[in-house]
């Protein structure tokens, strides 16, 4: 399915290409750790699982922006909307269900912490249900909620299916001054688990994952450049491990910080900062999401630019939303060469996302796409002559990668070639995610000595799940046997490969 026209239209993106030259040898020279799993998907975001590569390049593909789904409602005093939850799928009531951080004007005079609670069944137009549970402006009649027995509202709000509590099936945070504390829902009332906080920070995201079997939960820590980002566990949501250090701005960051802010000040397309104080410059990482995305793990780091102190306390600068990944949540490789993966919308247009980009958890696997829910802010420091409680400053917005659109293998006119390490087959049907519409790709199965035992059809076309028809052979007769694949292409870009 593909979402088109929906609410604005598309900022112009230009994806990041950097060219792949090595080989590291021949299929021969296997990872003996490469293993792959039925109906896992191979990505290209790393090196793992390739023997050699030729006259092949990587690109990075920013998602397409589809502007503000969810903004803040100036009937209700609302200023600005922010999340750093997921949209939650309940297949039972068919609807997706979505907590976000509210801050109603009366609420905010009271002392009382909410979130806005929002239901919608294609993930694009979102009603405010009656929840009946926090008095605004005189009225039951809203969607705020919180915890009751606390006051304070919920993060990082997920639906977990393996739960066989419906009083658990949904589980989030809310920061106190200890930390993050753990709450579970039936999806309408919050309670608090009894159990101890983890020590956090102001910013944090969560994620659950699947193969391994649980929940990642990251959280600002203090590290050598300024704010940095740890890592806690959990297999039941009770019990975390003690947060550890693994992502912080390095030296590169900080070379390249006083170029890109000095961009950011002479460019008149995009918001600038109020405040520059050049001595102060420098990088670091605002928020980092972590999720397991086939068989790796996918962060998102949002780097920050601080250019200046702000008059009424606190610092000034934006934010680029860039992609690295993982195998193992220690060692992380940046990806697309720092260039922004999500970064600011153009000056002109009713975009939220001008100054400040904190990016989702993780995305939503939606068909063939993956719809990434952000929090898009106009400005860090409040403008000169506008009202520091000014309203309309931050809205939820929307942006849409293909599937395994991350990065792909890019070859033009000439003919490039990606052999893979040796593997056993986990199934008999090979598939692939490639868009040729002038170009075509080509498979060979080799066997242990080299040799090609099967070879595909030409495959053509803007292919997201396609099926490979072989011409000769067939990867189905080569089961428990080491093989490799490998993949020619022409004019094409190729974003991964699997089996069933």
């Amino acid at each position: 399915m593909r979402i088109i026209n929906y609410i604005l239209a598309a900022v112009f993106v230009v994806a990041v290409t950097f060219t792949m030259a090595w080989p590291r040898s021949t299929a021969s020279a296997a990872d003996p750790a490469f293993q792959l799993s039925a109906g896992e998907r191979q990505l290209f975001l790393d090196d793992v699982g390739i023997a050699n590569i030729e006259n092949l390049k990587r690109t990075m593909h920013p998602p397409e922006k589809k502007g503000a789904v969810i903004k803040p409602d100036p009937k209700l005093g609302e200023r600005s909307l922010q999340t750093r939850s997921v949209p939650q799928w309940d297949p039972e009531a068919k609807r997706y269900r979505f907590w976000n951080c509210s801050e109603p004007d009366d609420m905010n005079a009271r002392g009382v912490y909410a979130s806005g609670y929002f239901e919608s069944e294609d993930g694009i137009h979102w009603r405010r249900p009656v929840m009946r549970q926090i008095e605004h402006r005189g009225s039951l009649k809203n969607n705020y909620v919180n915890v009751k027995e606390t006051g304070r509202r919920m993060y990082l709000t997920l639906r977990d299916p393996t739960d066989p509590e419906p009083s658990r099936r949904y589980k989030g945070f809310s920061f106190t001054s200890g930390g993050l504390q753990p709450l579970v829902s039936d999806g309408v009332t919050w309670k608090r688990l009894d159990a101890p906080p983890v020590r956090s920070s102001d910013e944090f995201n969560l994620s659950y994952d699947a193969a391994q079997q649980r929940y990642l939960l990251s959280v600002k820590c203090a590290g050598p450049y300024g704010r940095a980002f740890a890592l806690s566990t959990s297999k039941d949501f009770e019990h975390w491990t003690r947060p550890e250090l693994i992502f912080h701005a390095d030296k590169t960051d900080q070379e390249r910080a006083r170029q890109i802010i000095k961009e950011r000040f002479t460019n008149p397309t995009v918001q600038r900062p109020v405040y520059n104080q050049p001595s102060v410059y420098g990088a670091q990482i605002y928020n980092f999401a972590v999720f397991r995305y086939e068989g790796l793990y996918i962060g998102l780091p949002a780097v920050y630019y601080r250019t200046g102190p702000c008059a009424g306390g606190g610092d000034d600068g934006f934010h680029h939303v860039q992609l690295a990944c993982s195998r193992d949540l220690k060692r992380w490789q940046r990806l697309g060469d720092r260039k922004p993966f999500i970064g600011p919308s153009p000056l002109g247009g009713d975009a939220y996302d001008l100054q400040q980009i904190i990016g989702p958890s993780y995305p939503i696997v939606r068909e063939d796409e993956l719809w990434f829910y952000y929090t898009g802010l106009k400005f860090r420091c409040v403008p000169k002559g506008m009202r520091p409680d000014g309203p309309d400053r931050a809205a939820i917005c929307l942006a849409v990668l293909r599937r395994d659109g991350f990065i792909s293998l890019d070859a033009g006119e000439q003919e490039g070639t990606v052999v893979t390490d040796p593997f056993k087959p986990p199934g008999s049907k090979l598939f692939v995610n490639v868009d040729a519409p002038k170009g075509k790709l080509r498979v060979e199965v080799l066997n242990g000595a080299g040799q090609v035992v099967a070879q595909s059809e030409p495959l053509g076309g803007d292919l997201l799940s396609e099926p490979v028809k072989w011409a000769e052979g067939d990867i189905a007769k080569m089961k428990d046997k080491n093989v490799s694949l490998r993949f020619t292409l022409s004019n094409a870009q190729f974003y991964s490969y699997w089996l069933e």
